[in-house]
């Protein structure tokens, strides 16, 4: 660093990254506010430089430096940040000690961790320290990257296996392999450690009947209720398997529940139909959901639930690393809770860029014209909210000539008929199948639900469709 640097820094000012000291006579508070740098995002001290920015420097001697790095060798785990000295005239020279990021977060210096709040060096909270060591011990050894016991690769999808590297190949995204022989792939993959099967490997790719019994957390809720609330399902199951087989599954089950929303565009006649929600970003929100949900809590899952209103994608276990349900919808790091898992997905294309998921999901949502998504951690869950706001077609009933089905059917002749239809018009489309009683109950109990609605009077009344309505 050059003298003219060190001048550059000290105009800028003391900061969140950035502290001066006028002599080493403050090495101890200096010491403490590089805890606090490696604790968040680096920073420097600068030793001769006065707090009104005065670029003075002082007189530095091999012990000045030694006392210096005694202090800093006070912090716990080891850390070396760099040490520079930079001459400023008559002898003198300012100290700039520097460094980045810790990759052992928590650190603490006499026993304290601290943490710096602008241009102050703070202790840290007990909270806050305890999640810093939880993740640093999730780093070194965590759910997925541990033995898989009693397990062998003849308990794997085999299938899945080869899909999955053969994707991951054509995308360019890992190499091609030199054998294929399982094992090899599996390697490749990181999910072989010197012969032995990481837990990663079942959560990917383990069968749906040995996951059944011992792995009961690799599930998915999945459930239909009506109205607003949890008070009458209308579908409710569960799926357990690998977390490609979860996904499929979750995705079918959103193609089969959800119904097609129609909107109308200007200088266009015809009703536009489309999915309810956007898929891509629903796949999404599954997707991040398996790769950063928390595999260790036995009763876990991921949860899907379709209201008259919203979708709803829930996962296991909080948010970490400092992550807010704000900052996921500005640009982050990607830091997922099982980066095996989540490297596996990546590499195939089930997700397509790190760090990007939830600013897809906005984009995708806004380009469809509906609200962002909402995203809640409520500490032992993290939900991925969905919500619409356009008129929606109910899907078809599986008997169209029943009540239901018929009244389906006279909804979908109504939608985008500005004039509406006299009944002679809607008995002629229904077919001769259709009596006059039935169209009349028909009728009849859509008016009641306020779905349609009549204008006129006898044979000359047109019913039409009530807009905004479920």
């Amino acid at each position: 660093m050059t003298l003219e640097q060190i001048v550059a820094l000290a105009a800028s000012g003391e900061s969140e990254t950035l502290e001066f000291k006028a002599t080493t006579g403050r090495r101890r508070e200096a010491a403490m506010t590089v805890c606090a740098f490696l604790n968040q995002g680096g920073g420097q001290v600068l030793f001769g430089v006065a707090p009104d920015r005065v670029v003075a420097g002082q007189q530095v001697s091999e012990h000045t430096i030694e006392e210096l790095s005694a202090k800093l060798r006070q912090i716990d785990p080891p850390a070396f940040p760099a040490v520079e000295r930079v001459p400023v005239d008559s002898g003198r020279e300012v100290i700039v000690v520097s460094t980045g990021q810790g990759a052992s977060r928590p650190y603490s210096y006499r026993g304290t961790a601290y943490r710096r709040v602008g241009n102050t060096t703070l202790a840290m909270s007990a909270d806050e320290y305890n999640r810093l060591l939880f993740e640093r011990m999730h780093s070194e050894q965590r759910w997925e990257n541990q033995p898989l016991d009693g397990w062998s690769v003849d308990d794997l999808e085999e299938a899945e296996i080869r899909r999955t590297v053969a994707e991951a190949v054509r995308r360019g995204r890992l190499e091609e392999p030199v054998s294929r022989e399982l094992s090899d792939l599996l390697r490749g993959l990181g999910l072989l450690r010197d012969g032995v099967l990481l837990r990663a490997a079942a959560a990917l790719f383990g069968s749906t009947e040995r996951l059944e019994f011992e792995m009961p957390q690799c599930l998915l809720r999945v459930a239909r209720f009506r109205g607003v609330d949890r008070m009458e399902f209308l579908d409710n199951r569960q799926f357990n398997g690998n977390a490609f087989t979860l996904l499929a599954n979750a995705e079918r089950f959103l193609r089969d529940t959800l119904p097609i929303a129609g909107r109308f565009e200007e200088d266009r006649f015809e009703r536009i139909d489309e999915p309810l929600y956007p898929p891509l970003a629903t796949r999404e929100a599954l997707a991040n959901a398996l790769c950063h949900r928390d595999y260790s809590i036995g009763g876990g899952s991921v949860g899907v639930a379709v209201y008259d209103d919203r979708l709803e994608v829930t996962s296991s276990g909080p948010l970490h690393f400092g992550l807010t349900p704000e900052s996921l919808f500005a640009p982050h790091e990607s830091r997922p809770w099982n980066p095996l898992i989540a490297r596996t997905f990546y590499r195939c294309g089930t997700i397509e860029e790190w760090g990007s998921g939830t600013l897809k999901m906005a984009e995708l949502t806004g380009a469809a014209g509906l609200p962002a998504p909402e995203i809640e951690d409520d500490g032992g869950a993290v939900t991925v909210r969905f919500r619409h706001s356009q008129f929606v077609a109910r899907p078809m009933p599986n008997d169209a000539s029943g009540p239901e089905g018929r009244q389906q059917r006279i909804l979908a002749m109504l939608d985008g008929v500005e004039d509406g239809l006299a009944r002679r018009e809607i008995r002629a489309r229904l077919g001769p199948d259709v009596s006059e009683r039935q169209l009349t109950r028909d009728l009849e109990s859509l008016r009641e639900r306020a779905l349609i609605a009549s204008s006129g009077h006898g044979a000359s009344a047109r019913w039409k469709r009530v807009r905004n309505s479920a």
